[in-house]
């Protein structure tokens, strides 16, 4: 059989040949390992033809150049030595593309991310469309990784050392303005003329190139290796204080560039290449590059075996508070779908409208978008008090009152005033939705949506299906969430689904932990150490201490004893504190705050607190996640949740459970369940049965099974 080519050659009469990618069956181009040897053959090719007097590299697919290299060959890497072989196959085509004596023209049109920056990089020149498809990065730290492919030392060379940074350590994606102005291609034209700018670009010659603007200070900063140091040490510790040390790629980044800016190109591929190397074959790439697979993987799901989702073109959001606003704001501005938002006073209609304004406004602000089109969007949203312009409405998505008896008049007036599809998705953090289909006539149109705050920030949302929920009700949501840019997960219905459960354990052990003296800013910096972004105390502050109040009796009444929140809060919330919104909590807020918070102290005496010595942060971290560890595999037990992915991805998305550790059940297997099991044995026997193990666990541990196949 005739192997279908990756990579076409084609000659023009002026001397220019094209050169295009595009990977057969595959609706983006990636690098593989194994085009090496066809791209070599190419090359030389090219070098032996003298009626070749330029070269341009552009893309067969639509909307991307090269959206990366292709991940699963990294999974296949059995040692370090064959990860560097990787990366070194790839500098050394790379060097080869670099090397040819005519000029080199990427025409660069979508996404052109990591090693497809990289083979951009590695030609003489760069021009890319203005297509807001296109978009230029590298963002191989947000897997553990680095740019494998010379990026760590062609990219601080084309655009200097400040800015490549700042590109490899958040892997923010480039748009092509912005791309132009930094040097990182020589010109931005409209995709119609991309490949004739290119073929005129290649003409021109090498020279074409113009040198990079750097600020002053840049210029300054890169001149010797003196200064150099100061940017590599201040990016250093700037990294350690993101990080807590628990990500090791951002730190190899700094030394690929540091070395290869300090002793010359070549060194600088081989710290490289090494560093590659150990990042893919290190447990925090593994882990996040789990994460990767396992969200690419929910994208083809529908939540519902077998169920087709229906077409959702118009969406009715009951209440205009903060969740509310949220929702409608993501349903016009993300999902392009219009949204009509209902509240019983205008106040509430205003506020979510000025809530989305203002959000779409910041876009502006930055001229990522133009006045005329935020206007567009916001046309999307409508408002109303009285139940008006509704009866089309595919669903509703209430936020009101946590009030089962409100919710029942809302569903009953959902029912009378809208069609008998109109899916009716309860936005409840708490009460079982059961309960809230059981005013139903048409229960299997009913179903959870549970959002976090704040919405437009928040990535995950909880899909709640109860007993009677139909397919494809569940379907419709599944994909209206990710329409929404959501990461959707289907739990079962309980009380506190799958994420507030496991964050209600952990929350109530982090305030036992206060009560027997730990300092609040103690607890926090412990937790953060550990890999959450916010301590507990801050996100209760954040959250409200009332909410957490209205919660725990709930959780308490439904699952038992163990949710008990500790007696204490009560003085809390007599003292008139709620945290953040008025002001007053675990951590001082209004004008008198600092930009460093600090710890509102009169609160120790409000619980009466004696404070102890701090214990060791590892034991602080331990004692409240191993409590959130139990109840994820508890959940999983009863079918809250359908897998391990899903409790993982929950937890990550959810609530900030730290990435680099894969999720509870990822995190479990590498503990090892019987470790967990004697450590929750261990708190049993000093603080009660809230930490008696639970029976998968137990049964693991005596197997020795794990969660995910090694």
């Amino acid at each position: 059989m005739s192997m279908e080519k990756t990579f076409n050659l084609a000659r023009r009469e002026d001397g220019i040949a094209i050169l295009t990618m595009d990977v057969p069956g595959e609706t983006m181009n990636t690098l593989k390992a194994e085009f090496g040897p066809e791209i070599t053959e190419i090359l030389a090719e090219i070098k032996a033809d003298n009626s070749i007097k330029g070269l341009v590299i552009t893309s067969g697919k639509p909307d991307s150049f090269v959206a990366g290299a292709d991940i699963t060959m990294l999974a296949a890497c059995k040692s370090e030595e064959q990860a560097k072989a990787l990366s070194q196959q790839g500098h050394v085509v790379f060097s080869e593309l670099e090397g040819l004596s005519i000029p080199v023209v990427a025409a660069i049109n979508g996404a052109c991310l990591g090693g497809g920056l990289e083979l951009a990089l590695a030609c003489h020149l760069r021009v890319c469309s203005d297509d807001k498809k296109t978009m230029l990065g590298v963002p191989e730290v947000q897997l553990g990784l680095l740019p494998g492919g010379g990026g760590t030392q062609r990219l601080p060379r084309l655009v200097g050392i400040a800015t490549a940074l700042d590109m490899m350590l958040t892997g923010k994606q480039i748009r092509p303005k912005q791309a132009l102005k930094m040097g990182l291609v020589n010109d931005v034209v409209p995709n119609s003329i991309l490949v004739e700018t290119a073929v005129a670009l290649a003409k021109k010659g090498k020279g074409a190139a113009k040198p990079v603007k750097q600020s002053k200070m840049n210029q300054f900063l890169e001149s010797s290796s003196f200064t150099r140091d100061i940017m590599f040490d201040q990016a250093r510790k700037q990294v350690m204080k993101k990080t807590q040390g628990n990500y090791p790629a951002p730190a190899k980044i700094i030394d690929c560039v540091r070395q290869g800016m300090n002793k010359g190109m070549a060194k600088g591929l081989e710290v490289e290449a090494t560093h590659f190397a150990n990042l893919v074959m290190s447990k925090e790439s593994a882990a996040l590059r789990s994460l990767f697979f396992a969200t690419t993987e929910m994208k083809k799901e529908t939540g519902a075996e077998g169920a087709v989702p229906r077409k959702v073109k118009k969406v009715m959001v009951l209440g205009g508070g903060l969740m509310g606003g949220g929702i409608a704001s993501v349903t016009t501005t993300k999902a392009k779908i219009p949204a009509r938002v209902k509240d019983i006073s205008e106040q509430g209609l205003s506020n979510a409208l000025s809530y989305a304004y203002k959000l779409l406004d910041k876009g502006v602000k930055r001229r990522h978008m133009t006045p005329a089109a935020r206007d567009n969007i916001m046309s999307l949203m409508t408002t109303t008090t009285e139940y008006t312009g509704i009866k089309d409405a595919d669903i509703v998505v209430e936020a009101v009152f946590e009030d089962l008896a409100l919710k029942h008049q809302m569903v009953k007036d959902v029912e009378r005033e809208c069609g008998e599809n109109t899916i009716f998705a309860s936005n409840t953090s708490s009460l079982p939705i059961g309960q809230i289909a059981a005013a139903a006539s048409r229960p299997e149109n009913v179903i959870g949506l549970h959002y976090f705050s704040p919405v437009e920030k928040m990535p995950l949302v909880e899909v709640i299906a109860h007993k009677t929920t139909s397919p494809e009700t569940i379907a419709t949501t599944v994909a209206f969430a990710r329409k929404q840019g959501k990461t959707p997960i289907v739990v079962q219905d309980g009380a506190g689904f799958y994420v507030n459960r496991i964050l209600a354990l952990y929350m109530n052990e982090a305030a036992q932990l206060l009560l027997e003296g730990q300092r609040v800013e103690h607890l926090d910096r412990a937790l953060v150490k550990f890999g959450f972004p916010v301590g507990p105390m801050t996100l209760l502050d954040e959250v409200g201490i009332d909410v957490g109040g209205k919660i725990s009796p709930i959780l308490e009444k439904e699952l038992g004893e163990r949710f008990k929140a500790p007696a204490a809060f009560d003085k809390l919330l007599a003292d008139e504190r709620k945290g953040r919104k008025n002001g007053k909590g675990f951590y001082q807020y209004g004008p008198k705050a600092k930009k460093a918070k600090l710890v509102d102290e009169s609160v120790y005496k409000v619980l009466d607190i004696l404070i102890a010595s701090d214990k060791e942060a590892k034991d602080v971290a331990e004692r409240c996640t191993v409590q959130m560890l139990n109840e994820a595999v508890r959940c999983l037990e009863e079918g809250i949740i359908a897998s391990a992915r899903d409790g993982d991805i929950g937890a990550i998305f959810g609530i900030g459970f730290p990435p680099f550790l894969g999720g509870p059940f990822r995190y479990i297997d590498t503990l090892g369940a019987g470790n967990l099991v004697a450590t929750l044995r261990g708190y049993q026997t000093l603080y009660g049965e809230r930490f008696a193990p639970c029976e998968t666990l137990v049964k693991m541990a005596t197997e020795g099974s794990q969660f995910y196949p090694n």
